[in-house]
């Protein structure tokens, strides 16, 4: 099983929206989600893949997307998918929106922490001045910790290197977000260690 963690800055956490890149550039979770899922004629069924929406009017918002036969995902139309998601969130519960989609209010604090407690600890987290992924043994099970265009936030980064010291980069190039999922899918998918 492969885990990616998206920190979406200021992800609108509402289902009002009609322009993916206004709503606080959900177009890069939009994609994110699209290559962390999808390949030629299939799906990844070794996926997990957790949203941070810290954008207005409520956050945080943590959606959840675990594969599932009938998750009623589409590449075409993600970004409504996202939308009817955010309108089924209920305060002070997780709901199950769709098959395999979940939806609650949780910080990516509180996700680190709720995932560390159910004995996950191989966290590897994206930075420009990380060692070069490829000196980086990945290890069984990895949980890749990303931002979206604007990063993740300083709090965030102190935060996570508690619990991991694998701080990564995948070299000079800067690759918009939904690129370095599909790279690190193909790294994953060459060592098979998912």
């Amino acid at each position: 099983m492969r885990e990616f963690i998206l920190i979406s800055n200021h992800g609108q956490t509402s289902g009002n929206f009609n322009d993916l890149m206004q709503a606080g550039r959900l177009d890069i979770v939009i994609h994110s989600i699209i290559n962390a899922f999808f390949v030629s004629n299939n799906m990844r069924e070794d996926t997990i893949f957790h949203l941070i929406l810290n954008g207005p009017p409520d956050p945080p918002r943590h959606i959840e997307f675990i594969y599932d036969s009938e998750m009623p995902i589409s590449k075409k139309d993600v970004g409504n998918l996202l939308k009817s998601v955010l309108w089924k969130y209920k305060q002070g519960k997780k709901i199950k929106a769709f098959p395999g989609i979940f939806v609650e209010k949780k910080s990516f604090q509180a996700l680190i922490k709720e995932l560390v407690e159910s004995g996950k600890k191989n966290f590897y987290l994206l930075d420009k001045r990380g060692k070069d992924i490829s000196n980086i043994g990945l290890k069984e099970n990895p949980i890749f910790i990303l931002g979206d265009h604007e990063g993740i936030p300083k709090n965030n980064k102190k935060f996570i290197k508690r619990y991991t010291k694998e701080v990564f980069s995948l070299g000079r190039t800067n690759y918009f977000t939904s690129q370095c999922i599909t790279i690190l899918n193909y790294l994953v998918d060459k060592n098979g260690n998912n």
